[in-house]
């Protein structure tokens, strides 16, 4: 039977094709409330853009725990054999909505579970560092990737100034200027937690841990020509890969993996196991296989189910926790005020951001309440009452923190070897083809910039390796030759 259109109110629509005139020629009626009904709506069709991480391609899955690790967790989650419904958005950091998909960027790689002890969310990249290791500096790093101010144009000049003045993004900008910079499709990378977690047990005993998704479609990627040939074609590569990918019923897959350090252990490490830009070496803490996430169901409304999916690092459950990660105490706070700015208050109310397990709080009315009272009971809309309101439950209480210090602005360079770990992924994980391909790829990006810029980058590459600065100083004069002689 066909269905009968309606208004949004549920009226019956008796002609969707013609407005309300006044005769053939006649102006249209301002009674024709159906035509302003449409037009008001279509007024209203956009939301903010995320800020960050606006272009993004997601689908829905299920996360299959295989290994054990239940002697460091009581989430549920996370415990052997567990199947956990989720959802998966991938996204370019700098790019509007608009934007290619095929940017040399750090991809986001943010996923939701709907455990049966609330939503647990792990926003991260794809890569297990970052470009900033205090979160006072995030907005001036966004700035340096979002559009000048006068020109309106994305600068080479703001980014490599932000990154030549701080030493500390230069292991983020190594991984972003090499093979790993420019994947294929989101099915051909790896994502990362990137932060330190805590897991803790029903004894109270926590362990510092790491999370990462290791691709099993294995690696590819594209060079900057082929990136830009394909951009010449479609914008829309990695929605159409993803999309296609599901639809066809080829189920991209990711292998989970956990690195596990005894909490004493952060007291004792040569380097800072809570610096977002810093790795945690495999020969020390080696990752252990413990899942596999598979994403075999493509979103029936794009709108509704990925551009409303809202991942917050707030979102934890009982047996996952935080650390004092300086980065991620902040994303905490900013990520879930981003979607109470860009949804709305109850946004977790949203049906793709909803828990699939009971709910009951005592937040009250604001904007787009269509749910009602969840306190439990009818009469109770505070806490402590005697109406029979939900209550808390001290069972599931974190185990305290045991790092302290002493509150001050800590200059966060002091005492950082912003070098050798990038001199590691530089001289002993990178081939020689990777390696001719990393300086390539730097010089391009470095089109443009004044050479005072250039020469205080260089002086970084240079206190990693002398190979690296040479090796990009080469390149750099390839590309000069090479305009030359096309003048």
């Amino acid at each position: 039977m066909t269905k009968r259109l309606t208004t949004t109110a549920g009226a019956p629509v008796a002609d969707n094709q013609n407005s309300l005139t006044a005769g053939p020629r006649g102006p249209v009626l301002m009674q024709d409330w159906q035509l302003l009904e449409k037009l008001a709506h279509q007024n209203r069709e956009r939301i903010p853009e995320r800020v960050v991480h606006a272009k993004g391609w997601g689908a829905f899955g299920t996360l299959t725990i295989t290994g054990d690790i239940s002697r460091h967790t009581r989430a549920a989650v996370l415990q052997p054999g567990a199947k956990t419904p989720m959802l998966a958005r991938f996204s370019t950091v700098a790019g509007e909505m608009g934007a290619a998909d095929h940017e040399r960027d750090v991809r986001g790689f943010a996923l939701k579970f709907y455990t049966s002890e609330g939503n647990w969310d792990l926003v991260g990249n794809n890569t297990p560092v970052f470009f900033i290791r205090d979160p006072l500096k995030f907005p001036d790093f966004i700035h340096t990737q979002k559009r000048h101010p006068r020109s309106n144009l994305r600068s080479a000049t703001a980014a490599w100034d932000f990154w030549s003045l701080s030493p500390e993004s230069l292991h983020q900008v190594t991984i972003l200027m090499s093979d790993r910079g420019l994947p294929k499709d989101p099915t051909r990378m790896n994502g990362y937690g990137s932060h330190t977690y805590s897991l803790w047990n029903d004894a109270g005993e926590r362990v510092w841990v790491k999370f990462h998704w290791k691709t099993q479609q294995g690696h590819a990627f594209f060079s900057n020509a082929e990136a830009e040939a394909i951009v010449g074609k479609t914008r829309e590569g990695y929605q159409e890969a993803l999309f296609g990918a599901i639809e066809r019923g080829d189920f991209p897959r990711w292998t989970l993996q956990v690195q596990i350090m005894p909490e004493a252990d952060a007291e004792k490490a040569a380097f800072n196991p809570f610096d977002l830009t810093k790795v945690w070496p495999h020969a020390d803490y080696p990752p252990i296989e413990i899942g596999v996430m598979e994403l075999n169901r493509n979103a029936d409304n794009y709108f509704a189910e990925i551009e409303q999916a809202a991942f917050s690092p707030s979102n934890a459950v009982p047996g996952i926790g935080h650390s004092p990660d300086k980065m991620l105490q902040a994303r905490v706070f900013s990520y879930a005020d981003a979607h109470r700015y860009r949804l709305g208050t109850h946004y977790e109310a949203l049906p793709v951001n909803a828990p699939k397990c009971p709910v009951h709080h005592y937040h009250k009315d604001g904007q787009m309440n269509f749910f009602g009272q969840q306190t439990g009971a009818g009469d109770a809309y505070y806490e402590p009452n005697s109406m029979g309101g939900a209550t808390e439950d001290p069972s599931v209480g974190e185990p305290p923190l045991r790092i302290s210090g002493d509150a001050a602005r800590w200059n966060h360079r002091d005492g950082n070897d912003d070098y050798v770990q990038v001199r590691a992924l530089h001289d002993k994980v990178m081939s020689d083809a990777e390696r001719a391909r990393l300086y390539a790829n730097t010089a391009e990006a470095m089109q443009g910039v004044p050479a005072a810029i250039i020469e205080r980058a260089l002086g970084h590459y240079d206190k990693v390796a002398k190979a690296y600065g040479d090796g990009i100083r080469a390149a750099l004069a390839r590309l000069e030759a090479a305009r030359a002689a096309a003048e």
